[in-house]
């Protein structure tokens, strides 16, 4: 454990390089070629000649043999940016236009800083470690679509491992992680409604059917369901977009919202959809409009297996000390593909916490969001010490 420290406290300077290279390139979606080029040339600086480019778009998986037998463990990093102009003023901040405000470039850098170290104990590593760099996590469809072309296969992998910086749970201090086993947090569905009313003049409203007034009356009536028919924390419904009219003097034949439902139960996810759909339909029909619902469930939640979940607590504890690994008492409401590997393999992931503790902290997917670069070789320590002692209690 000792040497591992070690090895990752010595790369930090090339971690934090390689977390700025990605932060100045944000891409979107399955659209990551520049990424995709950037870790390839990272793993063959390495040695990491044994490797797949080119899945579901951009994606890559590698593989790292271990000298000695054992299963394969596969360990996952997503790579995609957001459609968010950057607004944090630092030297190496996006131009692009996108912005990495959730930590993926953090990500990235932290599994090639464990691939190093991974690399450097082939001798006592035990069996093979897939290294998983995964696009489009944010529209919750990367680790899907890479698991269809196979990325779980050719080793068959065992089990699964990852983690998110950033400041998702509260309460943890720069450089520790946060753990919980089985379920971590919520399922995440996108919804639409398209009202359908009749246009017309603006200024004889009697004439028209207002799709607008539907859709206006839909958000009120679904953030007072929301809050008001759930038990506290079960589950979310927010509408994030209302969309309609292109003159102010004309009312539109259309109208829509969306938004999403996030959700910490099965029948909390069902009772949401369900009330969806009877309050659009019910307030269309009583302004002589019609509403078109569309519910899109992207990904479920995550479950920690219990025995893995055991087994980072005991690595980490006995990497950094008991302090710096705090348990997690409440699943939180963010949403993870990550769970596309959980439920196909026993899998873990795991919090790493790179606040700044001061006024530089700012949620996930703000426009100033950025991570404490001091820190980050711990998490690369953190993966490469599970990976060494994953089977092997």
């Amino acid at each position: 454990m000792r040497d591992i420290r070690a090895r990752a406290e010595a790369l930090s300077g090339e971690i934090v390089r390689w977390r700025r290279g990605f932060h100045q390139i944000p891409e979107i979606g399955f659209d990551t070629a520049e990424t995709e080029k950037r870790i390839i040339a990272a793993l063959g600086e390495m040695g990491i000649t044994e490797l797949r480019s080119g899945i579901a778009g951009h994606g890559v998986a590698a593989l790292i043999r271990g000298q000695n037998p054992g299963g394969c463990l596969a360990l996952r990093a997503d790579c995609d940016g957001l459609p968010v102009r950057e607004e944090t003023g630092l030297p190496f901040a996006s131009r692009n236009g996108n912005a990495h405000a959730c930590g993926h470039d953090a990500h990235m850098a932290m599994l090639l800083g464990a691939a190093k170290i991974l690399c450097q104990n082939r001798s006592a590593l035990k069996g093979t470690v897939k290294l998983i760099f995964q696009p489009y996590e944010e529209g919750a469809l990367g680790a899907a679509a890479m698991i269809r072309e196979g990325v779980l296969d050719n080793p068959r992998t065992d089990a699964a491992a990852g983690l998110h910086t950033g400041s998702l749970f509260k309460g943890i201090p720069a450089g520790c992680f946060g753990y919980r086993s089985g379920r971590l947090n919520a399922s995440v569905a996108e919804f639409s409604v398209v009202f359908t009313g009749k246009g017309g003049h603006a200024s004889t409203p009697h004439l028209t059917v207002d799709p607008i007034m539907m859709a206006a009356q839909a958000v009120v009536q679904l953030e007072i369901m929301a809050g008001r028919e759930l038990p506290p924390g079960s589950g979310v419904l927010s509408v994030t977009r209302l969309s309609g009219g292109s003159a102010h003097n004309i009312t539109p034949e259309s109208c829509q919202i969306q938004g999403t439902v996030r959700a910490l139960a099965p029948e909390s996810d069902v009772y949401l959809r369900g009330r969806l759909e009877d309050i659009c339909r019910h307030i269309a029909e009583s302004g002589r409009g019609s509403a078109q619902v569309t519910y899109d469930a992207r990904c479920p939640a995550i479950a920690n297996d219990p025995a893995l979940t055991e087994t980072l607590r005991r690595v980490l504890t006995g990497l950094f000390g008991e302090k710096d690994v705090v348990l997690i008492h409440d699943a939180a409401m963010f949403g993870e593909d990550m769970s596309e590997y959980t439920q196909r393999v026993p899998g873990v992931y795991f919090f790493h916490s790179s606040v700044f503790g001061d006024g530089r902290d700012y949620p996930h997917h703000h426009p100033k969001f950025t991570v404490n670069e001091d820190v980050l070789w711990r998490g690369s320590a953190a993966l490469a010490a599970f990976a060494m002692n994953w089977d092997s209690p």
